[in-house]
This record gives C-alpha cells, sequence and structure tokens, in this order.
C-alpha cells in the first residue's frame, strides 16, 4: 500500500533504464509537499496509537475502538499520499524511502502492541519485524547506488498485514478468530517471500555495479 514502488528484480547493468530500481538522484520536486506531509503524519500518529492501544488493560472496548480508528486513519494517510504523489507527480527520493518506513513503524507498533496484550504471539511479531528492519537496512545499505523501491508484491504484503491486524484490533466476535488468523498467516507468507525478493533484488544490482567498475577499471 503506499508510494511504494516495486516490480522485477534490479537489471544487471546498473546503468540501464530500470523500473524497479530506480537512481538515486536529486529531484525538482519540493521536499515538503502534501504526499510527504501526509507520510510524516503517519509516523506521528504511531505513538499516539500505540498510547491508545495500551490504556488500560488494552481490552476496554470503547479505547480498542479509538485505537482501531487511529491505525485506520494512518493507514488511509498510506493510500492517499501514494495517489497524490503518482497524480502531480510529487515523487521524490525521501518519500520513497520514508513511505515504506512510515508503513513498518505503524505495522510494527501495531504488531508489538497486540503482543504485549497477548492477542497475538510473539512469534508473528518476530518474523515480520525482523523482516522488516532487515529490508530497511538493505534498502540504505544500497541507497548510494539506487533507491529500490517497494512493488506490487510489497503493496499486497502491506495490505493484507493491515487488514489482519484490523481483524485482531477489532473487538470481534469469537466466530471471527479463523479468518484473523488465515489473514495473519498470510500476511506472514507474503513478509517472508516480498523479503527474499527484495535481496535478490539488491544482490544482482551490487553484482551489476561491480561489473561496471570492473569494466570502468580495465578500461573495457
Amino acid at each position: 500500500m503506499s508510494t511504494q514502488r516495486e516490480d522485477r528484480p534490479a537489471a544487471d547493468d546498473p546503468t540501464a533504464p530500470n523500473p524497479a530500481v530506480e537512481p538515486a538522484s536529486e529531484t525538482q520536486v519540493p521536499l515538503l509537499n502534501i504526499a510527504n506531509i501526509l507520510t510524516i503524519l503517519r509516523i506521528l500518529l504511531v505513538p499516539v496509537f500505540l498510547v491508545v492501544l495500551l490504556i488500560g488493560d488494552g481490552h476496554e472496548l470503547v479505547w480498542r475502538l479509538v485505537a482501531t480508528g487511529v491505525f485506520a486513519v494512518a493507514a488511509i494517510t498510506d493510500r492517499i499520499d501514494g495517489q497524490l504523489a503518482r497524480k502531480y507527480g510529487l515523487v521524490t527520493d525521501f518519500g520513497k524511502l520514508a513511505d515504506p518506513i512510515a508503513d513498518k513503524a505503524l505495522i510494527g507498533a501495531a504488531l508489538v502492541g497486540l503482543s504485549v496484550l497477548g492477542d497475538l504471539p510473539w512469534w508473528v511479531t518476530v518474523v515480520i519485524a525482523v523482516r522488516e528492519l532487515g529490508i530497511t537496512l538493505l534498502r540504505f545499505a544500497v541507497l548510494r547506488h539506487a533507491v529500490i523501491p517497494a512493488g506490487r508484491g510489497g503493496k499486497l504484503k502491506t495490505l493484507v498485514q493491515t487488514i489482519a491486524i484490523g481483524f485482531y484490533l477489532l473487538p470481534l466476535p469469537d466466530a471471527f478468530d479463523v479468518a484473523g488468523w488465515v489473514l495473519m498467516s498470510a500476511a506472514v507468507a507474503l513478509t517472508v517471500i516480498t523479503g527474499l525478493d527484495y535481496v535478490v533484488q539488491a544482490v544482482r544490482l551490487r553484482a551489476g555495479v561491480h561489473r561496471v567498475e570492473m569494466r570502468a577499471g580495465t578500461g573495457v
């Protein structure tokens, strides 16, 4: 979900145009635009959501509904900022990096909060958190060569994670427990699969950069 943009693996030749791996470059788009402001707002909503979720014993009906509402608003800004960025040409390198980080912060806060309250197994939170942290570090590691944007797989992963978390946040009847667990299982699977795809893209990008550097060094 989001301004995340990732479709296929990075090309072997990093100098060739590639829709999946976009060169990190200066942009004429103002940094302080509506899309980036919404992204920053989503980040600021994360601690608000977590505080509301953990008020009392974390299972009081009113506060649980409020927490769900804050989570929903934050998730909706993700959808809106992506649409605005693409429609009005407000895509920036800051947005490409900050948007997925904002998503990860929101999802991570929700998973940790739910695990603290005993509503979600810790292993689910750990698997997703390790993947998200690892991919974030990987994106920064290859930043000097190119920005690896998130794409369809990442968007689907985030969407399923968001819906699954919504099922766990809402005080639904026990009959919905199975549906929530199925959605969360799908979210974990997509999280792992898309994480492996990121690693493949990064490895191919680095291999391509290495080949270009070798050619330049030998004068080929």
